[in-house]
Parts: structure tokens; C-alpha cells; sequence
């Protein structure tokens, strides 16, 4: 069961993404990837990581896509000139990926492939996040809480500036 939702849900995530790349509109580029992220979603669903699966849609599929579409609408893509600024770059490139998928190849050959053991985890997976943030990883949460405030602060300070 789990494989015939995987698989399927895998497979349309790929292709998304590699929409996303390939999408010449920057505005089709973004909602192909929320595609990814839903998919993302009902992954951690099937994984039984309801939390997870709700975080990424409300946070990264909802509020992190409306920021991208506004920067995009905003910078107005279509204004910018279409010339390339480093000529070599796809010839750079191409050696480049060709290595990392040997790379890739490689690990996952190299891989052992054997069931996982039974989770210990407790069944209800919020309390597990919670107890994971606010015990083992407290101050790196607080650290993360920090840098938001200043990455805020800064951006405050320099849309005043140019106004």
C-alpha cells in the first residue's frame, strides 16, 4: 500500500521539480513548486508525520510561496535583459553534472538497503517535536528566534532607507 502512494507521489514530485527548473516564466517556475511541496506533504502524511505534513503546507506550500510570487511580481522579470553574463557557464556546467550524478550513482550502489527498525518514537508525533525542541534543541531554537528578529529589524531599517 505504502509503496502504490509512494511512488506515484515520488514521481510527480520529480517532475515538478524539474519544471521548476526548466519553466522559462518565473511566475510557472513557483507554482511548480508548490506542486513539489504538496507532494512533499502527502509524503510525510503517508509516513504518519501529520504534523510535519501541516507545517509544510501552511508554512513553506502557503506562506514561503506568497512571499516568492510577491518578489517575483515585484522585480518584474520580464524587464530584465535576457543576455547571458557568463558565456562558459554551460560548458562549465555540463562536466559538472555529469560528475554529480557519477556521484550520486556511486552512493546510492554503495548504499545498504535493509528495513529500518521499529520506531520509538511516542504516537502522538507533535509531543515528540515539541519535547525535541524545547529539551534537546532549545537553544539552537532560541539562536534560530534570534536571527529571525534581526533578519526582520534589517529588512525594516532598509525599506525605511529608501523611502
Amino acid at each position: 500500500m505504502e509503496a502504490a502512494l509512494f511512488w506515484p507521489l515520488a514521481l510527480v514530485a520529480i517532475v515538478a521539480a524539474v519544471a521548476v527548473i526548466a519553466a522559462r516564466n518565473a511566475v510557472y517556475s513557483a507554482l511548480f513548486m508548490v506542486v513539489v511541496l504538496f507532494c512533499l506533504a502527502l509524503l510525510y502524511l503517508s509516513l504518519g508525520a501529520e504534523f510535519l505534513a501541516a507545517v509544510q503546507i501552511i508554512i513553506y506550500a502557503g506562506a514561503i510561496m506568497v512571499l516568492f510570487l510577491f518578489v517575483i511580481t515585484l522585480l518584474n522579470p520580464q524587464a530584465l535583459p535576457e543576455q547571458e553574463h557568463l558565456p562558459g557557464q554551460r560548458w562549465l556546467g555540463l562536466p559538472l553534472l555529469g560528475l554529480l550524478v557519477l556521484a550520486l550513482v556511486a552512493v546510492v550502489a554503495s548504499a545498504a538497503w535493509r528495513p529500518l527498525p521499529p520506531s520509538t518514537l511516542p504516537a502522538n508525533n507533535i509531543v515528540a517535536v515539541g519535547q525535541a525542541i524545547f529539551r534537546s534543541y532549545l537553544f539552537p531554537f532560541e539562536i534560530t528566534s534570534l536571527l529571525l528578529l534581526v533578519a526582520i529589524v534589517g529588512a525594516v531599517v532598509l525599506a525605511q532607507r529608501r523611502a
